[in-house]
């Protein structure tokens, strides 16, 4: 597997990361809560997302989420299964 280190620019790269979230009851990130509605709280989140930044610097990565593309910046301790990625745009055949 790769690190943050082998990302070469100009790629597309994804990884699995962990961060927190605000969750809802099933343990599933909350967007954009509607007036009434409550979150469970803050808590782990894990996932999968197209790497969009390195900073080698701060040793961090900005990743958008695949799932709701929400973007998060990460350590590099919370990313594994780095590795190239090809983007599919399955609404061209439509």
């Amino acid at each position: 597997m790769f690190t943050p280190e082998d990302i070469t620019p100009g790629e597309t790269w994804a990884c699995k990361y962990r961060t927190t979230r605000m969750l809802d009851d099933q343990g599933q990130p909350v967007v954009n809560l509607a007036i009434g509605e409550t979150a469970s709280g803050p808590g782990a989140y894990e996932s999968i997302g197209v790497i969009l930044v390195r900073d080698r610097e701060n040793r961090r990565l900005e990743v958008r989420d695949l799932q709701d593309s929400t973007t998060h910046v990460v350590d590099y301790g919370d990313t594994w299964d780095i590795d190239r990625a090809v983007i599919i745009d399955d609404t061209a055949s439509e």
